[in-house]
C-alpha cells in the first residue's frame, strides 16, 4: 500500500483555492525561523499566512527567546503576521511526565506534537482561520505521517481544517538551510527540548 503523499495533497488544496481566486487564512505553527523559511516560501503564494510561535518544549527561556526573536525578525522582513505565545515549560514537562527516558523520535515526541498542534488548532478556531498546519514536517528527523495524523485528529476535535504537509519534499529541508544561511539566522542542531539536546551532544 502506497504511503499518503501529504505534499501533493497540500498542493491540490492550494491550487483549488487559487483557481477560485480565494486566499484562505492559514495559521502555521513554527518551531523556529530557519525551519519556517522554506514553508513560508511555499505557502505565501496561496494563503493569507500567520505564524504561531508556540514552543513550551524549549530547554531554557533563553533558547526560547532567541528563537522567538529570530522568528519575529524574519516575519517582519516578509511582512507576515506572527504571534508569539509566551514561554511556559510547565506545559511540556507535565505532558511528557513519565516519558523522560524514552528514545528521541518516539512516543514522547508524539505527545509534544499533539501539545503544539492542539494549541495551534485552538488559535485557528478562535481566530477564524480556514486552516492550520506546522513547519515540523520540514525536518527529516520528524515523523510526517504521525504529524499529519495528529493534526487532522486535533482539527476534527476542535472544528478547524488541518492542511496536510510534508515540507521536506521537493528539497524543502535543503532549501530551509539555504534560506537560513542567506538571512544569517540563528540555528541550532537540536529540536529545542532538553532530551534532544542531550542526544545531540552524545
Amino acid at each position: 500500500m502506497n504511503k499518503p503523499n501529504f505534499d501533493a495533497e497540500m498542493l491540490r488544496v492550494a491550487k483549488e483555492y487559487k483557481e477560485k481566486g480565494v486566499r484562505p487564512k492559514l495559521l502555521m505553527h513554527s518551531c523556529c525561523a530557519p525551519c519556517s523559511t522554506a514553508c513560508i516560501e511555499r505557502l505565501i503564494e496561496f494563503f493569507d499566512l500567520t505564524i504561531l510561535y508556540y514552543n513550551p518544549n524549549m530547554d531554557t527561556e533563553e533558547e526560547f527567546k532567541l528563537r522567538a526573536e529570530e522568528q519575529k525578525r524574519y516575519c517582519d522582513k516578509l511582512d507576515v503576521n506572527v504571534i508569539i505565545e509566551p514561554y511556559n515549560s510547565t506545559e511540556f514537562y507535565y505532558a511528557v511526565k513519565g516519558m523522560e527516558n524514552l528514545s528521541e523520535g518516539g512516543e514522547r515526541c508524539f505527545i509534544c506534537y499533539r501539545l503544539r498542534l492542539n494549541k495551534t488548532a485552538e488559535y485557528a478556531k478562535s481566530g477564524g482561520f480556514d486552516f492550520f498546519t506546522t513547519t515540523l514536517t520540514v525536518s527529516p528527523l520528524k515523523n510526517a505521517e504521525k504529524l499529519n495524523e495528529i493534526g487532522k485528529d486535533e482539527g476534527d476535535k476542535i472544528g478547524v481544517k488541518f492542511l496536510p504537509s510534508d515540507f521536506k519534499k521537493r528539497g524543502g529541508y535543503l532549501r530551509s538551510i539555504t534560506l537560513s544561511k542567506e538571512n544569517n539566522m540563528y540555528r541550532q542542531n537540536y529540536c529545542g527540548c532538553v532530551f534532544s539536546k542531550r542526544q545531540s551532544t552524545n
